[in-house]
């Protein structure tokens, strides 16, 4: 009798856990291996607020990635790499810098006053 209890608890349980993982779990990863599409993208970003500006652009026929970005550094000079990448060669990148740093000198501020503590008076209780 017990067996039996603990037979039909053990696959009550295997049933439980196989709907489970076909309801919330993630199953097989699917990977389309169908032949490599072609695609483009370009984005750009200038904010004058934080100062961040850089772009890219990239273009794969496929089989061939060709691409570029450029970022304007903080010492004032602009990097600028372009690539290539295929499954023969690998990633290819040719890396240029226009402008020279620029390193301003520092100029000290005042030195740090904390405020002094404003303590109210203590609260009585009674």
């Amino acid at each position: 009798m017990v067996s039996r209890l603990f037979f039909l608890a053990l696959a009550v349980l295997a049933l439980a856990s196989a709907a489970s993982a076909q309801i919330g779990g993630y199953g097989r990863p699917h990977y389309d291996d169908g032949p490599a599409r072609p695609y483009s993208y370009h984005y750009a970003v200038s904010d004058s607020y934080s100062g961040a500006n850089f772009n890219a652009k990239e273009d794969s026929d496929g089989k061939n990635v060709n691409g570029a970005y450029q970022v304007h550094l903080p010492d004032g000079r602009v990097q600028t790499v372009t690539y290539t990448a295929d499954h023969y060669n690998g990633y290819i990148a040719d890396v240029k810098y226009d402008g020279q740093p620029q390193f301003p000198k520092h100029q000290p501020s005042r030195p740090y006053k904390a405020a002094p503590p404003s303590y109210g008076r203590p609260h009585s209780f009674f």
